[in-house]
């Protein structure tokens, strides 16, 4: 007869009550973001599985077909910036919204693509009668950027691209006051980042402008 047996089960019985005895974690808040500005809150398990099956709405698909347009001019504007300005720090400036703003727009194209949706025409801002996105520049404001030179050109392009750079805030807000728009993670973090980027971005163009009006 084997006398082990048994005390290798008495070990395992009492494995097994001091498991059952042993508290459990207390589970993990879910956490769901606020708007810009606005602090996240604690949701039920119920609630993050209701927001997984949340769906693309009208005006999350006009945001983005809004907001390429919207980056398409600052694009017109930064490549005015190279052959009017002395000042490197302008260049800086230019190259770094550029290259954001176009990285965006591709990953905006994408997006829509992926839904089935339709991209704005590259120059639908240029035609007689476009209703322009907040912000925007009129063609006249756009005639005389063009038509600036040196310290004259800096002072306005900075002037101009702060009001363009509101305007992004402006349609972020309106995004998210859209019942039902803004929630799906993709769209949500975007919008966010653009809310973000514009922002610090608008601080920093008013220190330079600041530095020319001096």
């Amino acid at each position: 007869m084997d006398r082990r047996r048994p005390v290798v089960l008495l070990l395992a019985l009492a494995g097994a009550d001091s498991c059952r005895s042993m508290p459990s974690e207390p589970p993990v808040p879910i956490v769901q973001p606020g708007a810009p500005g606005e602090p996240g809150r604690v949701i039920s398990a119920r609630e993050a599985s209701d927001l997984s099956q949340l769906r693309d709405t009208a005006a999350d698909v006009r945001f983005m077909q809004g907001m390429i347009g919207h980056h398409r001019q600052a694009l017109e504007m930064t490549a005015l910036v190279g052959a009017r300005t002395a000042h490197e720090g302008m260049r800086l400036l230019a190259k770094r919204i550029e290259i954001s703003q176009a990285d965006e727009i591709g990953m905006m194209l994408d997006w829509l693509k992926a839904r089935g949706e339709p991209a704005p025409d590259s120059h639908a801002h240029h035609a007689p009668g476009a209703v322009l996105m907040p912000g925007m520049l009129t063609a006249g404001e756009m005639q005389r950027l063009a038509d600036a030179t040196g310290v004259e050109f800096d002072r306005l392009f900075l002037e101009l691209m702060i009001k363009h750079h509101d305007g992004a805030l402006v349609m972020v807000d309106e995004l998210f006051s859209s019942a039902g728009a803004g929630q799906q993670s993709d769209i949500s973090a975007f919008a966010s980042d653009v809310e973000a980027d514009q922002r610090m971005e608008i601080e920093r163009m008013s220190a330079m402008l600041r530095e020319y009006r001096q």
